[in-house]
């Protein structure tokens, strides 16, 4: 749905479906997916900017454009970057997009399952948690029920990470637009294999427990260090996803 909705070509008619009937619900969706995208390339790139060079990237689904390898590596060529899905589908196009790619891999794990990814021989391969490490859950935490806690999957996976690592972070909010939230938690629970559970600015501000957000903080998702140029919403509540950026407490 995510790629449908970036107007990529590595999605079905029944995500096509899918995108129509959230758009029918929120005709910007598309906008909001882009301005999601567009800030994981920020991120990265200002990530590149403070020394990181190795990214995990939890949730990553089916490849699409602005890829966090693309990305990583254009601005520092040998990054190395884990992409983490259990969908089969995303795994045989991750495995296919990533065979000439040394530097790059994908594991097959539910997030929801940390020591399984930190244990993968994939990315032990590739990630050296001596140094270190971005973790990125961009618009995957909301696919989380509260019963699957995702505070304690981030904690896990924090807690793994060296000094001087990372977390960035989008999750969906229930605050600026409660009836459209419902609804496409209405939605996705009848269409997709996860429901979606949106989450208060304090409760997504939580999930940065044990790292120190850097500037400007949680804010809407446009809002996020923009590039120069980029258009500023007048209404960024309409943008309901919040984005963050965190190092690891000492």
């Amino acid at each position: 749905m995510y790629d449908a909705m970036l107007g990529g070509q590595h999605n079905f008619a029944i995500d096509r479906e899918a995108v129509a009937a959230v758009t029918g619900i929120d005709p910007q969706v598309r906008t909001l997916a882009r301005a999601n995208r567009a800030f994981l390339g920020r991120a990265v790139r200002h990530l590149v900017d403070t020394g990181v060079r190795q990214f995990i990237d939890l949730g990553s689904g089916i490849p699409t454009q602005g890829n966090v390898h693309e990305v990583a590596q254009a601005a520092s060529p040998g990054a190395r970057v884990v992409y983490v899905d259990k969908d089969p589908v995303a795994v045989a196009h991750s495995t296919s997009l990533l065979a000439d790619n040394p530097d790059a891999g994908i594991v097959d794990a539910d997030i929801r399952r940390p020591d399984d990814v930190l244990s993968s021989s994939k990315l032990r391969e590739l990630i050296d948690f001596e140094q270190p490490v971005a973790v990125l859950m961009v618009a995957i935490l909301h696919f989380v029920t509260p019963e699957e806690n995702p505070a304690g999957i981030v904690a896990a996976f924090r807690d793994a990470l060296p000094d001087g690592s990372w977390l960035a972070l989008t999750h969906a909010t229930n605050e600026d637009r409660p009836d459209t939230a419902a609804a496409v938690s209405k939605l996705y629970s009848a269409r997709a294999t996860s429901p979606v559970t949106a989450r208060s600015h304090d409760e997504i501000h939580d999930l940065f427990t044990g790292f120190d957000l850097v500037q400007p903080g949680l804010v809407h998702v446009p809002l996020w260090r923009p590039d120069p140029g980029d258009p500023i919403p007048d209404k960024p509540s309409e943008y309901w996803v919040y984005a963050g950026v965190g190092r690891k407490s000492a």
